[in-house]
Order: structure tokens, then C-alpha cells, then sequence
């Protein structure tokens, strides 16, 4: 599962598809195919996850990337091209554009970083990342 961390240069991107219901599983299946085919090898590309709606009638797309040139280019790749317009002609959706600046988790539950990194000295991670090379920051456990 990816975590969304608090890191100001990560361009977070959040994609509201509305869809018929009995095009929801389509709309599933062919984000999936890009992504696995398409975005996530492009330099920057740090992680997505797909959600799909109770009632059918959406699926988010909720992405991160190194920065909003990695974003860009990726846009402007003419093999990812063909999924997005494929997409638009059974569904609509609205872009949006963030910055995470807090995270949270459970009180009661610790993460595998934590029964992995910092469990030895009573740490409790804030946040935690996939991404190479960013530091883990933790702050002291409240339990």
C-alpha cells in the first residue's frame, strides 16, 4: 500500500472519473493497463493507487510524482496518450493538483516501519516512504 508523505517537491495528483456503473470495471481495467504498461516507467513516477466507488458512478486515480515536470512529461508521452483518450470516450474526469502537508495513521496500530525501523527505540514513524533515498522521520511514542 503507498503512503502519502508530507515531502513538498512530490507533486500529488488526484483524478475524479465519472463514469456509468456498468462502465466502471472498464474504466478499472484500462487505468490499470496504462498504468502497468505505461506510467509507472516513466522517470519520476513514484507511486498510484486506483479506488473505485460504491455506487459505480467514479474511480479516482490518487498519484505521486517526483515533480511536475516528471508529470508533465509523462502527459506529453504519446504511448500513455491513447489510455486517457480511449478513457474520455465512455467517462469524464476532473484533475486536481496537491501538495501533501500532513498524514496519518491509526493510534492503535503500528506500521511494518515501524516493527522494522525505530521499534528498538520506542520510535513511532510520522510517515514513511517508498522512495529511495528520503530519510524516515519519527517523533517520540505517546503509548
Amino acid at each position: 500500500m503507498s503512503a502519502a508523505s508530507p515531502i513538498s517537491d512530490v507533486l500529488t495528483v488526484i483524478n475524479v472519473f465519472t463514469v456509468s456503473p456498468e462502465n466502471q470495471t472498464r474504466l478499472i481495467e484500462l487505468l490499470t493497463r496504462a498504468t502497468e504498461s505505461t506510467v509507472r516507467h516513466v522517470p519520476g513516477f513514484i507511486s498510484a493507487t486506483l479506488h473505485q466507488s460504491l455506487d459505480g458512478a467514479k474511480v479516482t486515480m490518487y498519484a505521486q510524482w517526483r515533480s511536475w515536470d516528471d508529470y508533465q512529461r509523462m502527459r506529453e508521452n504519446t504511448t500513455a496518450s491513447p489510455f486517457l483518450t480511449e478513457a474520455l470516450t465512455f467517462s469524464s474526469f476532473e484533475p486536481g493538483f496537491y501538495r501533501v502537508v500532513e498524514a496519518f495513521s491509526a493510534a492503535s496500530e503500528k506500521s511494518d516501519a515501524y516493527q522494522h525501523v525505530g521499534a528498538d527505540r520506542g520510535l513511532d514513524p510520522i510517515w514513511w516512504t517508498q522512495i529511495p533515498n528520503i530519510e524516515l522521520r519519527f517523533r517520540e511514542a505517546s503509548c
